[in-house]
């Protein structure tokens, strides 16, 4: 499936993941930027992730300070041939994909460590 397809897909189900959302999150989710990506950049690689990494977030977590190493926004980055070919093509199941990555980086945004995403289903 082309890429633009795939993006189209993807932002329909980060919305419906929106959402669906708790009252007290949603307003917090709709401030973190959701980039959709063809490939982590090679920095990120240099820093020993996997080329096939399914979302990334990256800059500072909420009710955290704002870092001079961090200077980025918040933003949530998922690369979506990844996700198409971790869904084995499959439309359904890609939109799951989706919403579950994207569920996951957004809980590294709200300061949940692995166990918690875990605990929430999210791992």
């Amino acid at each position: 499936m082309k890429f633009p397809r795939l993006t189209a897909i993807a932002a329909e189900a980060v919305g419906a993941a929106q959402r669906q959302l708790p009252p007290e999150i949603r307003p917090l989710a709709l401030h973190v930027a959701v980039h959709y990506e063809k490939a982590p950049a090679a920095d990120l690689l240099a820093e020993g992730f996997e080329p096939d990494i399914l979302g990334l977030f990256s800059g500072n977590p909420h009710g955290t300070e704002f870092s001079h190493d961090q200077p980025a926004p918040p933003q949530i980055l998922l690369y979506l041939p990844s996700l198409w070919e971790f869904a084995e093509e499959d439309e359904e199941v890609f939109r799951e994909e989706v919403r579950l990555t994207y569920l996951h980086e957004l809980g590294h945004y709200l300061g949940w460590d692995e166990d918690e995403l875990t605990a929430r289903g999210l791992d």
